[in-house]
């Protein structure tokens, strides 16, 4: 039986660590049938050949980079090392991340490039580079899925940075589905809340469970179901969105 993302080639950022919600995108998306293509950055060396041959025995392709998104050109050598492989890529999904605590009294120049080359640009041009190569090959149905955190719904304090850029990329999204929708891609973003990725200590999931409405706290899976929705036909009309996916959690 043909698999929802069958012929499909998927390319997520940041699936660097077992727990993280790149990581479970990756899986959900190969088990829907998607070639898989994921980058990593500063992790166990063993790591991308454990979680290649994981994505491998659910019967389709796999294949990794290990890339540094802060680097200007990263996001061209990403997609040639996709198109040299495989050809071009129908599904992009921006995971990959730069986090730092500031807050206003440490906040400077650096830590804000810091955050805006991974955050900002390297999203931006990987969009805009997808789309162009997209349209070259005159494919017809392509998906942008981008990561935010919600951060028109509450504040962050201590992370004026990080919020800063992925408030962009909030903004971001929704003019580029507009531009990209005439030929035939889909631009969307999800906030997954709160999300234990293996960040959180006992104190932390005390602190947070009680404003989870669903009762408990979010995991990667979460993410990662409403990911691979986006990225399948049956979410064609969906564009311009900003998904807050995060189990009722309350801000107040």
């Amino acid at each position: 039986m043909k698999r929802a993302l069958s012929e499909r080639i998927a390319v997520i950022t940041g699936a660097s660590h077992p727990k993280g919600i790149g990581t479970a995108i990756c899986r959900q998306l190969a088990r829907m049938g998607a070639d898989i293509f994921f980058t990593y950055w500063q992790t166990d060396e063993d790591w991308p050949e454990t979680l290649q041959n994981e994505i491998r025995g659910l019967g389709v392709r796999c294949e990794s980079l290990g890339i540094d998104l802060s680097e200007p050109d990263a996001p061209f050598r990403l997609l040639d090392a996709v198109t040299e492989k495989w050809g071009i890529p129908s599904i992009l999904v921006n995971n990959a991340a730069h986090s730092a605590r500031d807050g206003y009294i440490a906040l400077d120049a650096q830590t804000l490039d810091a955050h805006y080359a991974v955050n900002v640009r390297a999203v931006c041009l990987l969009c805009v580079e997808f789309a162009r190569r997209f349209q070259q090959a005159h494919r017809s149905s392509g998906r942008i899925i981008n990561m935010t955190s919600g951060q028109a719904l509450g504040p962050m304090p201590g992370e004026l940075a990080y919020v800063a850029t992925k408030g962009a990329i909030s903004a971001f999204t929704l003019s580029l589905a507009a531009e990209l929708a005439p030929i035939g891609i889909t631009v969307n973003a999800v906030n997954p809340g709160p999300t234990d990725t293996g960040w959180m200590t006992e104190e932390i999931k005390q602190k947070l469970l009680p404003k989870f409405s669903m009762g408990r706290i979010g995991l990667p899976e979460d993410a990662a179901r409403l990911v691979a929705f986006l990225a399948s036909d049956e979410a064609e009309w969906i564009t311009g969105q900003v998904i807050h996916s995060e189990g009722g959690f309350l801000r107040v």
